[in-house]
């Protein structure tokens, strides 16, 4: 591998003047801030709604210390879904991390890959593979739920450890995941197979969507074996008897091969950690070349241990350059269409994940830089994720500024005037130097990327 860099030094940053160094020979980038915090609230952008006189969630919701960061510092939008993409977390996390969908994004499979500790070789396909909830009526097929009632993660992973067996052979490997996120590796698999997220389909009919399994017949067979295998199961059975709903299927979708990306590390001299709950952002962090923490109680709904997840990213910027923290419950609650419960995920995302992260760098001095933005629209009208910008706010705090009138949310984001339309700009603008361009060697063989770390503990 070679390195590419632009020479940002005084004498030649304006002449376009380009080094090419073998790798580890390229001199270090000198950075603007010595510690950057990245908070990402997923799902929080909204439509207005009638119940919130007009008001989307973002505005209705008392969010004092992003509305501070928006006020004392740079409010915009931001268009993290490229045209031609499907609305998603794992498209649109990969532009806010700096990276263009368009040249990286092959499938949130092999994000979730990395994130569970699964190599892949070039020419395997890995797919996310939700348990859900599916009822079969009068020669049809209806999607209950797409994550078989927020199904826990221990009864989850005691149904796809017991069916594993089963299912796992030279063609396929079923791994468990969070919650109802796992996944499903397909060596040497097909990836043209035109599979469609189960969340944008709950309570409707999907099946024109299950027939298209049946053009994978090798696929089609596991998963009606996993029917047959899910339908009786003790988990299942017990959930039954509860009122709860069984999780009786499989639904693989978001398949692709392994991407080729180059690392913080090589871009920006970054080492950086990942606090989050779901492996989509866990493997995207792996495959920027970041650690992953592990928090206790991190379970990626709304029951999330908000304020253990700001202790392990103020914990990890004392020794990293960067922390990037994840917040699904706001997504969550728009899947859910819950106006209520969405307020309250973004009022416990400011109060205990963002107000104590500014507090705990202000505490720690030097120059600093934090980052709040939400990744995608997910409207509780439409209960599932939507195209358009976003808002993003980024406090420098060595450039302070004074924007009274300015709050986190849509409408004050859109008077700003601010708009990125490439969202993979927004990292170099936050970080305030431009990355290094890298080639790297597709056919590199990917090992097993580190597993998630094992939960931060209290530091006194």
């Amino acid at each position: 591998m070679r390195i590419r860099i632009v020479n940002e030094s005084k004498d030649s940053r304006n002449t376009g003047e380009k080094m090419e160094l073998n790798d580890g020979a390229a001199p270090k980038m000198e950075l603007p801030a010595s510690r950057y915090m990245i908070l990402i609230g997923d799902g929080m952008a909204d439509f207005p709604i009638d119940e919130l006189d007009g008001k989307t969630p973002l505005e209705a919701a008392r969010t004092p210390a992003m509305d501070s960061i928006a006020r004392m510092g740079e409010l915009g939008r931001i268009r993290t879904i490229p045209e031609g993409f499907q609305p998603g977390s794992d498209v649109a996390n990969m532009s806010l991390l700096g990276y263009d969908p368009s040249k990286y994004y092959t499938g949130r499979g092999p994000l979730e890959a990395a994130a569970l500790g699964v190599g892949m070789n070039p020419e395997d396909v890995a797919f996310r593979c939700n348990l859900v909830t599916l009822s079969f009526r009068e020669g049809r097929v209806y999607m209950e739920d797409y994550s078989a009632g927020h199904i826990t993660t221990e009864e989850a992973r005691q149904l796809i450890g017991d069916f594993a067996p089963l299912a796992n052979n030279r063609s396929f490997e079923l791994v468990a995941g969070v919650s109802y996120r796992h996944l499903l590796l397909w060596r040497g698999g097909p990836e043209g197979i035109a599979t469609v997220p189960p969340h944008d389909f709950t309570g409707m009919d999907v099946t024109e969507a299950w027939h298209i399994y049946e053009e994978e017949p090798l696929l089609y067979e596991l998963l009606t074996k996993a029917i047959t295998f899910f339908l009786r199961h003790p988990v299942n059975e017990t959930r039954k008897a509860g009122g709860q709903l069984p999780a009786n299927s499989l639904w693989p979708w978001g398949q692709g091969r392994r991407p080729v990306m180059a690392t913080f590390p090589q871009l920006y001299d970054i080492e950086g950690a990942v606090i989050a709950a779901v492996d989509l952002i866990k493997g995207l962090g792996i495959w920027a070349g970041m650690e992953t923490i592990g928090v206790p109680g991190a379970t990626g709904y709304l029951d999330t241990n908000y304020s253990a997840k700001a202790e392990a990213a103020l914990n990890a910027i004392r020794e990293k350059t960067m922390a990037v923290v994840h917040v699904e419950a706001p997504d969550e609650a728009s899947h859910m269409g819950d106006v209520k419960e969405k307020i309250k995920a973004i009022e416990r995302f400011d109060r205990d994940v963002v107000g104590p992260v500014m507090d705990g760098l202000k505490e720690m001095g030097g120059a600093y830089r934090i980052l709040v933005v939400t990744d995608h629209y997910t409207p509780v009208s439409l209960r599932t994720h939507s195209t358009g910008p976003v808002p993003f706010a980024i406090y420098d705090s060595l450039n302070p500024m004074d924007n009274q009138e300015a709050a986190f949310n849509e409408p004050a984001a859109r008077k700003s005037g601010l708009m990125l339309e490439d969202g993979s700009e927004l990292m170099p603008r936050f970080v305030g130097v431009s990355p290094r361009e890298v080639e790297l060697n597709p056919k590199k063989k990917f090992g097993v990327p580190p597993r998630t770390g094992a939960p931060t503990k209290n530091k006194k």
